[in-house]
Protein backbone atom coordinates (compact mmCIF):
# COMPACT_ATOMS: atom_id res chain seq x y z
CA UNK A 1 0.00 0.00 0.00
CA UNK A 2 1.48 3.26 -1.26
CA UNK A 3 0.57 6.71 0.37
CA UNK A 4 0.78 10.43 -2.14
CA UNK A 5 2.84 12.88 0.00
CA UNK A 6 2.32 16.47 -1.55
CA UNK A 7 5.46 19.19 -2.04
CA UNK A 8 5.22 22.38 -3.33
CA UNK A 9 8.16 23.40 -4.80
CA UNK A 10 8.99 26.92 -5.95
CA UNK A 11 10.28 26.70 -9.87
CA UNK A 12 11.52 23.80 -12.24
CA UNK A 13 15.24 24.22 -11.37
CA UNK A 14 13.85 22.81 -8.13
CA UNK A 15 11.47 20.24 -9.13
CA UNK A 16 14.23 18.64 -11.00
CA UNK A 17 16.64 18.88 -7.90
CA UNK A 18 13.91 17.11 -5.80
CA UNK A 19 13.58 14.25 -8.25
CA UNK A 20 17.00 13.90 -8.79
CA UNK A 21 17.65 13.33 -5.26
CA UNK A 22 14.22 10.98 -5.25
CA UNK A 23 15.41 9.07 -7.02
CA UNK A 24 18.53 8.84 -5.43
CA UNK A 25 16.18 7.29 -2.58
CA UNK A 26 15.23 4.82 -4.73
CA UNK A 27 11.94 6.03 -5.59
CA UNK A 28 11.20 4.98 -9.18
CA UNK A 29 10.72 7.55 -11.54
CA UNK A 30 7.04 6.28 -12.27
CA UNK A 31 5.61 6.95 -9.04
CA UNK A 32 6.60 10.85 -8.91
CA UNK A 33 3.99 12.96 -10.59
CA UNK A 34 4.70 16.44 -11.59
CA UNK A 35 2.73 19.06 -12.37
CA UNK A 36 2.60 22.45 -13.59
CA UNK A 37 0.36 25.34 -14.85
CA UNK A 38 -0.55 24.77 -18.15
CA UNK A 39 1.72 25.00 -20.89
CA UNK A 40 4.67 25.17 -18.66
CA UNK A 41 7.38 22.95 -19.88
CA UNK A 42 8.28 19.99 -17.63
CA UNK A 43 11.69 18.45 -19.25
CA UNK A 44 12.56 15.20 -18.51
CA UNK A 45 10.34 15.20 -15.43
CA UNK A 46 7.53 12.57 -15.85
CA UNK A 47 4.04 14.91 -16.01
CA UNK A 48 0.87 13.90 -13.83
CA UNK A 49 -0.88 12.14 -16.13
CA UNK A 50 -4.79 11.94 -17.22
CA UNK A 51 -6.31 10.22 -14.25
CA UNK A 52 -4.12 11.94 -11.62
CA UNK A 53 -5.17 15.62 -13.26
CA UNK A 54 -8.88 14.55 -13.67
CA UNK A 55 -11.75 13.63 -11.02
CA UNK A 56 -12.71 10.20 -12.97
CA UNK A 57 -11.94 7.86 -10.32
CA UNK A 58 -13.85 10.11 -7.52
CA UNK A 59 -16.71 10.07 -9.70
CA UNK A 60 -16.95 6.92 -11.18
CA UNK A 61 -16.87 5.64 -7.30
CA UNK A 62 -19.33 8.32 -6.52
CA UNK A 63 -21.97 7.04 -9.48
CA UNK A 64 -21.44 3.34 -8.72
CA UNK A 65 -23.08 4.23 -5.43
CA UNK A 66 -25.93 6.53 -6.40
CA UNK A 67 -26.49 3.98 -9.02
CA UNK A 68 -26.35 1.16 -7.16
CA UNK A 69 -28.51 2.47 -4.69
CA UNK A 70 -30.77 3.70 -6.88
CA UNK A 71 -30.99 0.36 -9.02
CA UNK A 72 -31.41 -1.09 -5.89
CA UNK A 73 -34.58 1.09 -4.99
CA UNK A 74 -35.79 0.61 -8.70
CA UNK A 75 -35.70 -3.36 -8.83
CA UNK A 76 -37.61 -3.13 -4.68
CA UNK A 77 -40.50 -1.84 -6.53
CA UNK A 78 -40.44 -3.71 -9.74
CA UNK A 79 -40.19 -6.52 -7.87
CA UNK A 80 -43.49 -5.55 -5.52
CA UNK A 81 -44.73 -4.35 -8.32
CA UNK A 82 -44.27 -6.58 -11.26
CA UNK A 83 -45.88 -5.80 -14.32
CA UNK A 84 -49.37 -8.15 -15.56
CA UNK A 85 -48.67 -11.53 -15.68
CA UNK A 86 -44.76 -11.60 -14.95
CA UNK A 87 -43.40 -14.09 -12.58
CA UNK A 88 -40.72 -12.35 -11.12
CA UNK A 89 -37.51 -14.03 -8.95
CA UNK A 90 -35.93 -12.02 -6.33
CA UNK A 91 -32.64 -11.77 -8.55
CA UNK A 92 -34.64 -9.04 -10.24
CA UNK A 93 -33.81 -6.69 -7.26
CA UNK A 94 -29.98 -7.84 -7.84
CA UNK A 95 -30.17 -7.41 -11.59
CA UNK A 96 -31.44 -4.02 -11.42
CA UNK A 97 -28.96 -3.15 -8.44
CA UNK A 98 -25.95 -4.05 -10.96
CA UNK A 99 -27.23 -2.08 -13.81
CA UNK A 100 -27.77 0.81 -11.64
CA UNK A 101 -24.23 0.91 -10.66
CA UNK A 102 -22.89 0.20 -14.19
CA UNK A 103 -24.90 2.87 -15.17
CA UNK A 104 -24.22 5.49 -12.70
CA UNK A 105 -20.18 4.56 -12.84
CA UNK A 106 -20.67 5.03 -16.46
CA UNK A 107 -22.60 8.52 -16.52
CA UNK A 108 -20.87 10.19 -13.57
CA UNK A 109 -17.04 9.21 -15.49
CA UNK A 110 -18.27 11.11 -18.39
CA UNK A 111 -18.71 14.52 -15.88
CA UNK A 112 -15.55 12.86 -14.44
CA UNK A 113 -13.54 13.08 -17.22
CA UNK A 114 -13.86 16.96 -17.59
CA UNK A 115 -13.34 18.19 -14.51
CA UNK A 116 -10.44 18.65 -12.32
CA UNK A 117 -9.14 16.69 -9.28
CA UNK A 118 -10.90 17.77 -6.21
CA UNK A 119 -7.84 16.97 -4.34
CA UNK A 120 -5.41 19.34 -6.65
CA UNK A 121 -8.12 22.10 -6.47
CA UNK A 122 -6.19 23.49 -3.23
CA UNK A 123 -3.23 24.05 -5.45
CA UNK A 124 -4.58 25.91 -8.88
CA UNK A 125 -3.95 29.32 -7.56
CA UNK A 126 -0.42 28.91 -6.80
CA UNK A 127 0.50 26.64 -10.00
CA UNK A 128 -0.27 29.84 -12.08
CA UNK A 129 2.10 31.20 -10.04
CA UNK A 130 4.47 29.28 -11.74
CA UNK A 131 4.89 27.18 -8.80
CA UNK A 132 5.15 23.22 -9.85
CA UNK A 133 3.45 20.42 -7.53
CA UNK A 134 5.10 17.33 -6.96
CA UNK A 135 2.74 14.15 -5.97
CA UNK A 136 5.10 10.96 -5.07
CA UNK A 137 3.67 7.65 -3.98
CA UNK A 138 5.83 6.02 -1.47
CA UNK A 139 5.57 2.96 0.56
CA UNK A 140 3.62 3.52 4.01
CA UNK A 141 6.95 2.73 5.97
CA UNK A 142 9.08 5.17 3.95
CA UNK A 143 6.60 7.95 4.60
CA UNK A 144 8.56 9.87 7.45
CA UNK A 145 11.97 9.05 5.49
CA UNK A 146 11.19 10.95 2.64
CA UNK A 147 9.22 13.67 4.09
CA UNK A 148 12.88 14.01 6.16
CA UNK A 149 14.49 13.72 3.03
CA UNK A 150 12.58 16.59 1.22
CA UNK A 151 12.69 19.08 3.82
CA UNK A 152 16.38 18.58 5.09
CA UNK A 153 17.74 18.95 1.15
CA UNK A 154 15.11 21.13 -0.11
CA UNK A 155 13.97 23.68 2.60
CA UNK A 156 12.36 25.88 -0.25
CA UNK A 157 9.54 22.90 -0.78
CA UNK A 158 6.49 23.23 1.15
CA UNK A 159 4.90 20.34 2.77
CA UNK A 160 1.38 20.16 1.86
CA UNK A 161 0.58 16.71 3.44
CA UNK A 162 -0.58 12.93 2.21
CA UNK A 163 -3.21 11.18 1.06
CA UNK A 164 -4.15 7.89 3.25
CA UNK A 165 -4.63 5.92 0.27
CA UNK A 166 -4.13 5.83 -3.83
CA UNK A 167 -5.49 4.05 -5.92
CA UNK A 168 -3.90 0.96 -7.21
CA UNK A 169 -4.59 1.78 -11.30
CA UNK A 170 -2.31 5.40 -11.78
Amino acid sequence: MRRRLYFLLPDLGSAIRTGNDLLLARIEDGHMHFLAKRGMSLGKLHEANFLQKTDLWHSMRLGFMLGGAAGLVCGIYIYLTPPEGANLQLVTILIATVVGALFGAWAASMIGISAPNVSLKRFEAVLGEGHVLLMVDVPKDRVEEIQELVHRSHPEASDHGLEPTIPVFP
